[in-house]
């Protein structure tokens, strides 16, 4: 097989070889949610999203006197009109990209049900706090015209599987005095007007943690990942990895991997780290010999791990801040271990990969590692900058503003080499802060959503009934201690699966940690090893088939089977799926989000970095240094890692012994013919590259 010849960027040095995402060719374009605005209406909503943008930065330094909830009042009525002017109905329409009637009428009416509790007409916002639990009618009907509003922006964004899961949940609430109170789950019932109180006037509904999150948190980070795109960061970061990783068989996947990283501290989104990091490497991947479906799980595994990888994490890392009453600074030490576990795995797999199938050698000519950190290095500075505040006990809020200054600061020294025209640069300038805003609006509705599903949970008791329920059953497989916890961890996970294939990963955090948090948590897991536990597997999901958005970005970039895609990610994060087992099942598996003595932390990275080896082999089928593993040897070492992740010294030596006796028996059924390293091809270069 001929391939085209090596990449060649010596001769166009000013050209990134990141193309910016909205010009990457997806499949299937026509059928994104969101429209490509034009004209007047193009102007009106980036200015408003511009305004979002500087009133998220006055609240972080002069909050409004009348307190968070007001605010959030504001930001919602502010943002949630954009969704249906950005976002399609699905209804037939000549001109998707335009707004219809329809859309316009929706947003004029989520302005005014939005800001009803804080006009003059209304009462006031304190003569609406007041009749908290005492609704009048025309509170009642204006927090069900918000309600349902809440939901079509949530199906507009992502989808119908999480406004039906919000349905429920009020069924639930509602019907509940309905069903038999020999069940776990019964509970007297709520009134309508109970429900719509706890949703519009309250702090758990609607303007609950997670909207708070995104209208304080969120939105300034998202800002600050688009000042850094501004800068050129993105693209610095993917030339910085092609040039790592220039002349070898697993080079290739090797660039793919670390641009996943290096990008997903920016974007914190596994769907658009993937499609960013796929659009310079797919090429080179495919130069290799890699097909289109291994690539694109690849390119999506490496994109997942974006929501793991400080100092910018999912939006449920911020949540988590919120929950347990600590600093965003603690989360991301929580985060360390479990990020560097993860690509790890990752980065075996790649290897084996690559010498399973004797990949080519892909040489692509680019400045040299140094040259670009010498010219470009100064894009580290903004997050080394937001870690270090944090370190000082900054409010992550305040870090994130400075961060961005400093940002910007780069880009207009950048502008100034360049000799960029003035109005150009204001120009970019604007259109990054409302894209810096446009990026939050989903996670905005399903923020409002997830609102829902706190409330009624709060109201009905529901959390502590079903995590009853998770240890009964776990009860009734085993009585001792330590097993119950076992199965309800796997219970637990195996829940928390499923749902996120459902909703979003913000969502199935929020969802997890109130229903299903609460069982680990009364068995005597701490509560930052349930919350990473819970966080862990949220973000799996999006590399968890049939629904990984991740994998389905990747084929769309690739152009190869969506569902194979999914089966290839599915493979590559597959140790990434024990590793949260050990936060809150092993004796000593907090250890791993860095709680605990140095000795401590020392040894359980060690262990689950030995075991995150063996269960690499035992699914690539692979052992690195020996050959290939039959299935007795991928039985061996998938025992050997279960083992290693117990964490406990007799364990870890049984663990060992296991892997060690899986190498021995690899290399005594090794082929004769078989070769541990086997020679890269070397891409044929008969053509000119474009």
């Amino acid at each position: 097989m001929h391939g085209p010849a090596p990449i060649d960027e010596a001769s166009h040095p000013k050209v990134s070889l990141v193309k910016r995402t909205d010009e990457v060719p997806v499949a299937n374009d026509e059928e994104k949610p969101h429209r490509r605005l034009t004209g007047r209406t193009r102007l009106l909503v980036d200015v408003v999203a511009v305004g979002v943008a500087l009133l998220a930065l006055w609240q972080t330094f002069r909050p409004l006197s009348q307190g968070s909830q007001y605010y959030l009042i504001i930001f919602l009525a502010v943002t949630l009109p954009l969704i249906f002017l950005l976002y399609r109905s699905g209804l037939p329409q000549r001109d998707p990209d335009r707004p219809s009637p329809l859309d316009w009428v929706l947003a004029a009416l989520a302005l005014v049900t939005c800001l009803y509790p804080v006009l003059p007409w209304g009462g006031g916002y304190n003569g609406f706090l007041d009749r908290q639990g005492e609704l009048a009618l025309t509170d009642t009907v204006m927090g069900t015209v918000l309600l349902l509003l809440i939901l079509e922006a949530t199906r507009r964004t992502t989808g119908w599987i999480l406004p039906l899961v919000c349905l429920v949940f009020l069924a639930y609430g509602y019907y509940g005095g309905y069903i038999p109170q020999s069940w776990e789950i019964a509970h007297a019932g709520l009134n309508f007007d109970e429900i719509v109180d706890a949703l519009y006037n309250s702090p758990s509904g609607f303007y609950g943690t997670p909207l708070d999150v995104a209208a304080t948190y969120i939105v300034l980070f998202t800002i600050y990942g688009a000042a850094l795109e501004l800068a050129g960061a993105g693209k610095f970061f993917v030339d910085l990895s092609v040039a790592a990783f220039r002349r070898s068989g697993s080079a290739p996947g090797r660039t793919a991997v670390a641009a996943g990283f290096l990008l997903g501290t920016v974007s914190g989104s596994g769907a658009a780290t993937t499609v960013s990091v796929g659009a310079v490497t797919w090429p080179i991947l495919r130069r290799a010999g890699y097909p289109p479906e291994r690539a694109g799980g690849m390119l999506a595994a490496a994109g997942v791990g974006a929501i793991l990888s400080p100092p910018t994490l999912g939006a449920a890392a911020f949540i988590i801040a919120e929950y347990l009453g600590v600093s965003y600074l603690r989360v991301l030490g929580w985060a360390v271990i479990p990020t560097i576990l993860y690509y790890l795995g990752i980065l075996l797999a790649v290897e084996i990969d690559a010498r399973r199938s004797s990949a080519r050698a892909v040489e692509v000519r680019t400045p040299s590692v140094w040259r670009l950190l010498a010219r470009f290095g100064y894009h580290f500075g903004s997050l080394i900058f937001i870690v270090v505040l944090l370190a000082l006990d900054v409010p992550a809020t305040t870090a994130v503003v400075y961060a961005t200054l400093l940002a910007l600061a780069g880009w207009v020294v950048e502008l100034l080499i360049q000799r960029t025209a003035v109005r150009t640069a204001l120009r970019d300038l604007w259109l990054a802060l409302a894209l810096g805003v446009r990026g939050v609006l989903p996670v905005v509705a399903v923020c409002a959503a997830a609102g829902v599903i706190a409330a009624t949970t709060t109201k009905t008791g529901l959390g502590p009934q079903a995590a009853s329920l998770l240890v009964r059953a776990a009860e009734s497989l085993a009585t001792n201690e330590t097993l119950v916890l076992l199965f309800t961890a796997v219970f637990a996970a195996v829940a928390l699966t499923l749902l996120g294939l459902a909703v979003p990963v913000t969502a199935s955090f929020i969802i997890g940690w109130v229903i299903i948090g609460p069982a680990l948590i009364d068995l005597g897991v701490p509560d930052p090893a349930v919350a990473m536990f819970v966080f862990y597997f949220a973000v799996l999901s999006e590399a968890t088939p049939p629904t990984a958005l991740a994998s389905v970005a990747a084929a769309a970039v690739t152009g190869g089977r969506i569902v194979p895609t999914m089966w290839q990610t599915l493979r590559y994060a597959l140790p990434a799926y024990l590793v949260p087992l050990a936060f809150v099942a092993a004796p000593t598996g907090a250890a791993l989000i860095g709680t605990g003595s140095v000795g401590e932390i020392a040894y359980a990275l060690a262990a689950a970095a030995a075991a995150v080896v063996a269960l690499a082999t035992a699914a690539g089928g692979w052992a690195l240094g020996v050959g290939p593993a039959g299935t007795p040897v991928r039985v061996l070492a998938a025992l050997a890692g279960c083992a290693l992740l117990w964490i406990t010294p007799v364990a870890t030596l049984i663990g060992a012994a296991l892997l060690a006796v899986a190498l021995v028996v690899a290399f005594a059924l090794r082929p004769p013919t078989a070769d541990p390293h086997p020679p890269p091809r070397r891409a044929p270069a008969d053509t000119p590259h474009h």
